[in-house]
């Protein structure tokens, strides 16, 4: 095995292992042909593209990772040059280790991060927010745009996360458009139910109005009715007395004192049939008044009825006053009030008494006391 201990340093062997102004190795043969050694990229092998789709675990000590694999390479480097000089016989090359934290340091700022590399920034999209895809994607097209090579060139994963995207944001457009419509149409179904309940509120208003409307004009019109219905009984009241004054002016009773006795209608064993008249007693010779003007048609004897005079009014009513004991007139006209004869006891009687009958249209007898009143006599 080659002895790794420390031998005279020559300005050749010593610049050849010192930092050039990139921060590069020269190698053993620096400045003699060789060349420097060219920086060693690590993310260089990793940016081939990839089939499929790999999820890549974010970097999270970016620079130490970085600046353990830059030291890891240069210790390589060193032990590699020490055992080539060793097996070739020549004398042992002392090494002249780098200040690797600078290094790192250094190198970390000038390394770009894993998911700004093309390729490998869509793997890591899944732990990103929309914001960071955006972002990763433009700088994705402008390193390919410096690398003088098209967007396409990027890989297949790039191609491959895209249209994934794209569905992803055409759904979630989809579902905001449906849950957007769906709003409108609760709102929409709101408003009309809103507008429903309103006319329905309305309608029943106005039903409830017009119903009331309709029951103060039933109320205001009964009681017009009703006020009218008395004003015409008052009116119809009114006429009747002033109709029954005159009448009592141009109506007498027959006699002027006088007790009521046999009525009309009443039975008897001293008629043949009912009672046909209304009696009215009173002391012989009281005066028989005619009670209203007419013609005198019929003056004499009539058998049962005595002594009988028959006085016709202009309507065509006849009036029968019997049983007279005297007939002071017994034909021609004769005015309201005036004597015509006296009362007395002829014919089938028993007692002096006046027998009236009211005879319509020269017919068949009526009860005497309705007529009398109807024309004004409080008999």
């Amino acid at each position: 095995m080659a002895s790794n201990r420390p031998a005279p340093e020559s300005p050749s062997a010593q610049s050849a292992h010192e930092l050039d102004d990139r921060g590069a190795f020269q190698g053993p043969g620096g400045g003699e042909g060789d060349g420097p050694w060219e920086e060693w990229n690590p993310t260089e092998e990793s940016t081939r593209s990839a089939r499929g789709k790999h999820r890549v675990v974010k970097q999270r000590s970016g620079g130490l990772s970085r600046g353990g694999t830059v030291l890891g390479v240069g210790v390589i480097a060193a032990v590699g040059a020490s055992g080539m000089a060793s097996a070739e016989g020549r004398p042992p090359v002392p090494i002249s280790m780098p200040d690797v934290g600078g290094m790192a340091d250094d190198l970390s700022e000038k390394l770009p991060d894993a998911k700004d590399l093309p390729g490998i920034g869509e793997l890591i999209s899944d732990e990103d927010s929309a914001g960071a895809d955006a972002a990763s994607a433009s700088a994705e097209g402008a390193q390919a745009s410096a690398d003088g090579s098209t967007p396409a060139a990027a890989g297949p994963l790039t191609r491959a996360a895209q249209p994934g995207a794209d569905a992803g944001e055409a759904l979630r457009s989809r579902i905001l458009q449906q849950a957007d419509a769906q709003q409108d149409a609760g709102e929409q179904e709101a408003r009309e139910a809103a507008e429903k309940a309103a006319v329905q509120q309305a309608a029943t208003e106005a039903a409830a109005h017009q119903k009331s409307a309709e029951k103060a004009a039933a109320v205001k019109k009964a009681a017009e009715m009703e006020a009218k219905r008395k004003a015409e009984e008052a009116a119809r009241r009114k006429a009747e007395a002033e109709r029954l004054a005159k009448l009592a002016k141009s109506f007498i009773a027959p006699v002027s004192s006088y007790t009521l006795t046999a009525s009309f209608g009443q039975a008897g064993d001293r008629w043949a049939a009912d009672h046909t008249g209304q009696d009215f007693a009173a002391p012989t010779g009281t005066p028989v008044k005619a009670v209203h003007s007419g013609t005198i048609t019929q003056a004499g004897w009539a058998g049962s009825y005595g002594y009988r005079i028959v006085l016709t009014l202009d309507d065509g009513t006849e009036l029968w006053f019997c049983h007279l004991s005297s007939m002071v007139k017994t034909s021609g006209k004769v005015n309201t009030g005036d004597v015509i004869g006296r009362v007395g006891a002829t014919g089938n009687v028993t007692g002096p008494h006046l027998h009236l009958e009211v005879r319509p249209d020269a017919g068949d007898p009526i009860d005497p006391m309705p007529w009398l009143r109807d024309h004004g006599l409080a008999v």
